[in-house]
């Protein structure tokens, strides 16, 4: 019961914690991505300043050249002779003629364009485009509203809605108490005080007060919600079809209106009433191929506006409702025999929503992010989705075959997944928010690890966990992706608790049993983890959580801890058994053989590892030996001291002693010259 308790805990938190770094993980390389193209902005601006000043600069020496060049041609009327232009223009202004000559002499009718050494500058040079100017423009014209208008233009409006609504209904009650209408007066009254308030909105749209136009037509459309829904509910005076079709019509007339005048708060006034008829007229009774047709038609139109035009909130308030009716529907009356159809309302939901991010109409910035409510719509929304979905396929399945089909199942929402991540830009299909494809693929990855528990138990899931968890590794060294290295370390920490916690039962033979070989598998993938991050380097991922040196290191420390772990076990087990099987005088003798092995190969394995890290000159290997030597001590002074008979008690301190006078003397000798020069801790 414990290892089912903790198998549920581990898999809502995967459920919950791999979405979350995935997210973080691409909101980071967004964030960075923005943090350069700001750099490279403020670079380019720089550079135009500085050609306008380098412009300007060559502009400025221009005239002096030419009042030179037009004095030189009178020289030859007075002189007699005309020297060579190269003279001319190698002498510069000390070669030439006097001034009282170049005084008297006739200036030239025209300047020699001919002339190849004659400077020829634009009169002045065009101006430059800046960024910043365009910016400066932009945010004169694109200053948000204070907090003082938006609360007496919006907060206010909101308010008053509600208020003439509840008004209104309170109006209704009291002519209804008092009998001052009939039942057709009052639902032909509230039906024309509904069709007049959108029709007077018109005029305030036309002078320019679109926001208090809306909140016209949005009392008019509640007003005629309620009249309908007190003729069919309330009096009865119309069937529930009549009643139905009518609101469809109110909720595409306002969506007609929302297209026509461009405004996504009448259009998410109009989904609010198409997600509010139902409820309206719901008759308490199992309709479910009606109910899931329509929001199937609703969630069909939602997605058609957000694809011609950016209004995600729609989507969000689209899906989150019909998420609500169909749970509503699910917990009061599905039933085994309604799995079939309800499995494909249920695909449906699932395709629209699942493809919904790569069709929406969403503004990006220029390096593909979001704000807002795109954010929530396009990355919170596709989360949702894929948990419920997954969630209802699963409870779908019979119990007869839900043992072999829920691993299945799970393996079909990754490879969907990854069939998303892959899918190219084209036609209708946007690229999307830069976030989406690491999301696909984070999704991907839950649904593989989730597969594993759902398909074994014991050592194998354990070992599932453990490969996958390596083969993600090896795949975010080949991509170069910190993201799947998040999702590596996560299946690993899975795989080394479930190896933990959720232990085999060990056989009666030592070392020859399935717990051993679940920790030599584990003792060998660790061990390929840290010799792929040891021959991995961080300079193509420098902002990475784990950098792979830190990786490497605590991949040999779990070698280490599991082998001492696998073995100590393996000599518990072979005592306890020997105690067990019916030699019970000698319990007090096995445990004190017990006590006394796990000190020899404490001993043993302490020097072992202390050899190995004198030959590959690794410092890091060193200090676990001396810490393991270190734990060997305190158990020989203060548990072997009193539990192991006087033989053993021997045995163990010599052992023991003449294990630290050869470490001591190896380290007096110095052979690695450990005083001199700081080795490198590999």
């Amino acid at each position: 019961m414990d290892s089912i308790v903790f198998l549920i805990v581990l898999v809502v938190g995967a459920i919950i914690a791999l979405p979350i770094v995935a997210i973080v993980t691409a909101t980071s390389r967004t964030n960075r991505v923005r943090g350069e193209m700001t750099d490279l902005m403020s670079r380019i601006r720089s550079l135009e300043t500085r050609l306008e000043g380098l412009a300007r600069q060559s502009a400025a020496p221009s005239e002096p050249p030419r009042e030179a060049t037009q004095a030189i041609p009178a020289a030859p009327a007075t002189a007699g002779f005309s020297p060579p232009a190269t003279k001319v223009e190698e002498s510069g202004p000390a070669a030439a003629p006097p001034a009282e000559r170049v005084v008297v002499a006739p200036e030239p009718a025209a300047h020699p364009a001919a002339s190849p050494f004659e400077p020829t500058m634009a009169a002045e040079p065009p101006p430059f485009f800046s960024f910043g100017q365009i910016e400066e423009g932009s945010s004169l014209s694109l200053d948000s509203p204070s907090l003082e208008s938006r609360i007496g233009s919006q907060w206010f409006n909101r308010i008053g809605i509600l208020a003439v609504l509840i008004g209104v209904a309170w109006f209704l009650k009291l002519a209804f108490d008092n009998h001052w209408i009939g039942p057709t007066g009052r639902i032909f009254s509230g039906l024309l005080a509904g069709v007049a308030l959108i029709v007077w909105s018109e005029r305030f749209q036309k002078r320019g007060f679109a926001a208090f136009s809306y909140s016209l037509k949005a009392v008019g459309s509640g007003t005629l919600y309620l009249s309908l829904w007190a003729a069919y509910q309330v009096y009865a005076l119309v069937p529930a079809g009549v009643a139905f079709g009518a609101m469809i019509a109110v909720t595409a007339f306002n969506g007609l209106m929302a297209w026509v005048q461009d405004s996504e708060l009448l259009a998410l006034y109009a989904v609010a009433g198409g997600l509010v008829t139902p409820a309206l007229v719901s008759t308490g009774g199992n309709h479910e191929i009606t109910l899931f047709s329509y929001l199937l038609v609703l969630d069909v139109a939602v997605l058609v506006l957000v694809a011609l035009r950016p209004w995600s909130r729609l989507l969000f308030v689209a899906s989150a409702g019909t998420a609500v009716f169909v749970l509503a529907w699910w917990f009061v009356f599905y039933a085994q025999w309604e799995a079939a159809r309800t499995a494909i309302f249920l695909g449906c939901f699932f395709l629209i929503s699942s493809l919904a991010p790569r069709l929406v109409h969403a503004p990006l910035d220029e390096i593909g992010g979001m704000r807002g409510w795109d954010a929530l719509a396009l990355v919170m929304l596709p989360v949702g989705n894929a948990a419920l979905s997954f969630l209802g396929f699963y409870c779908l399945l019979p119990a007869a075959v839900v043992n072999w089909a829920g691993p299945w199942l799970a393996v079909a929402f990754a490879a969907y997944y990854l069939f998303l991540m892959r899918l190219p830009e084209r036609g209708v299909l946007r690229a999307g928010p830069v976030l989406l494809p690491p999301l696909h693929l984070a999704m991907a990855i839950v649904f593989l690890t989730i597969a594993i528990p759902l398909k074994t138990q014991g050592r194998w899931m354990t070992v599932g966990w453990l490969v996958e968890g390596a083969v993600l590794l090896w795949a975010a060294v080949r991509v170069r992706s910190s993201l799947v290295r998040a999702f590596a370390l996560i299946c690993l920490v899975l795989g080394l608790g479930a190896l933990l916690a959720v232990n085999p039962p060990t056989a009666t033979r030592p070392f020859l049993n399935e717990r051993f070989g679940t920790y030599c598998v584990a003792i060998a993938i660790f061990a390929f983890v840290a010799w792929l991050a040891k021959h991995t380097s961080d300079e193509e991922d420098p902002t990475a959580v784990i950098p792979w040196r830190n990786l490497a290191a605590a991949g040999v420390l779990a070698v280490n801890a599991l082998a001492l772990i696998a073995i100590s076990l393996e000599i518990h087990s072979f005592w306890w058994f020997l105690c067990w099987r019916g030699e019970t005088q000698l319990l007090g003798d096995y445990e004190m053989y017990a006590q006394f092995t796990y000190s020899a190969f404490f001993m043993l394995y302490g020097a072992a590892l202390l050899t190995a890290g004198f030959l590959r000159r690794s410092a890091f290997l060193r200090w676990q030996a001396l810490v393991l030597l270190a734990a060997t001590i305190a158990k020989v002074f203060l548990i072997d001291i009193s539990q192991l008979s006087q033989g053993f008690r021997i045995l163990s301190f010599i052992g023991l002693g003449v294990l630290l006078l050869a470490v001591s003397f190896v380290y007096q000798r110095d052979w690695l010259n450990l005083r001199g020069r700081k080795e490198e801790n590999s």
